[in-house]
């Protein structure tokens, strides 16, 4: 599971923004998990297409990539679509802000909180709304206890969509990096844990019982369930015009202290994203740099700061879409290959050889009733692949709004 009204709007952000993982077991009237989500009905395993938003950069003769992710997923969500599959199978490199399953990492995000902080931030009526909440997101008691009180409550956020089918669990990232490690390509943190803990809990206690607030409020008003999807349906549409209007409908923006926590989120980390990539690069790697979404809009998001840096940056996957993904065919049983012959008659154990006789039902080349000629399957093949999507999906458009 992954890791803001005043300063809040930071799990929300921290979807597409910042990224580090929890797991619970559901109870059996809750949500459920997201491996029992996947026997749904209507859930299938599914050819994937493309969703978010990628880019094409390129310096010194290499090619490398920018694609902006989303934190949470649904389950048709985790097989990449044609145009991100490629675009990281060309790759030498994945690049994540975090690699969760580093074993660093992980103990860092688990580490225990200062138990005095934990139990001055979360007292009296704070901490009977967080019992309230870790309650109804069906979390075990004390599973989150020991954690730093921003983290609890972010870690809370990350569960409320999942009424919604969207689980931390299919998060983007941790589906590329099931991807990388299963093709033995190397993942590159361009973070460390310690830097994002700094930026989640601010710069003072009272800031981050402030944002436990405000998060707080946002799970007990359901607006936060509302607005991760709709974040979660622009990312799958590829709407990049849209996230870049961003400020426009978040309703995250209102204050300077909102203002300071998005600033804080996301333009300030950016330039060392930007370093990371560009390090990667210039060390003669070809990167398929994968971070949140929102980190690649406004005047300092990654494409415009990697053009400042001599790239050229050229849009490959920004349009809305509006794309199904068919499910997988099922495998055929293997038909049985013919038996050779001997004099007319069949021999057991052995297999057709060449020149063997016409199957039973086709006369001197023609068809009869329901079995085609061999020339009327080949022109059916054709027909077939000639009809068939590339890839199992549209291909995406290269207009964009700049």
């Amino acid at each position: 599971m992954r890791l803001v009204q005043n300063l809040p709007r930071l799990p929300r952000q921290i979807l597409a923004g910042a990224c580090c993982v929890f797991t619970f077991a559901a109870h059996a009237a809750c949500p459920p998990s997201a491996i029992a989500s996947l026997e749904k009905p209507g859930v299938a395993l599914r050819n994937g297409i493309d969703r978010g938003m990628l880019w094409r950069i390129e310096k010194d003769g290499r090619t490398s990539w920018l694609y902006g992710t989303i934190h949470i997923g649904r389950g048709d969500w985790v097989r990449p679509g044609p145009t991100i599959q490629k675009a990281l199978t060309q790759s030498d490199t994945l690049a994540l802000e975090l690699d969760s399953r580093d074993e660093a990492t992980a103990k860092t995000m688990s580490q225990p909180a200062d138990p005095a902080l934990v139990a001055r931030v979360l007292s009296g009526e704070r901490a009977r709304r967080l019992e309230r909440q870790n309650s109804e997101a069906c979390v075990p008691p004390g599973a989150l206890s020991k954690l730093s009180p921003i983290l609890q409550v972010t870690a809370l956020a990350g569960l409320v969509a999942r009424a919604d089918g969207l689980y931390p669990e299919f998060g983007v990232d941790e589906t590329l990096a099931v991807s990388a490690r299963n093709s033995n390509k190397p993942i590159v943190a361009l973070e460390s844990a310690a830097e994002q803990l700094k930026v989640l809990t601010g710069e003072s206690e009272a800031e981050e019982a402030e944002q436990v607030d405000a998060a707080l409020d946002e799970l007990e008003s359901g607006k936060l369930r509302g607005q991760m999807k709709e974040l979660a349906d622009v990312w799958a549409r590829s709407d990049a015009a849209k996230l870049a209007r961003y400020a426009d409908w978040c309703d995250c923006l209102n204050t300077p202290a909102e203002q300071r926590l998005v600033k804080r989120l996301l333009d300030d980390r950016n330039p060392g994203l930007a370093d990371g990539i560009e390090r990667l690069h210039g060390g003669g790697k070809s990167v398929f740099a994968a971070v949140g979404a929102l980190h690649m809009i406004g005047p300092q998001g990654l494409p415009t700061l990697m053009a400042a840096r001599g790239f050229t940056v050229t849009p490959v996957l920004t349009d809305a879409q509006a794309q199904t993904a068919q499910p997988m065919p099922a495998l055929a049983a293997p038909s049985p290959g013919p038996r050779a012959t001997r004099g007319g008659k069949a021999v057991k154990g052995q297999r057709g050889q060449k020149g063997a006789p016409a199957a039973k039902g086709a006369k001197g080349g023609k068809s009869v009733k329901g079995v085609p000629t061999q020339k009327a399957q080949k022109g059916a093949s054709k027909a077939s692949a000639k009809a068939a999507p590339r890839g199992g999906a549209p291909a995406a458009k290269a207009k964009v709004r700049r």
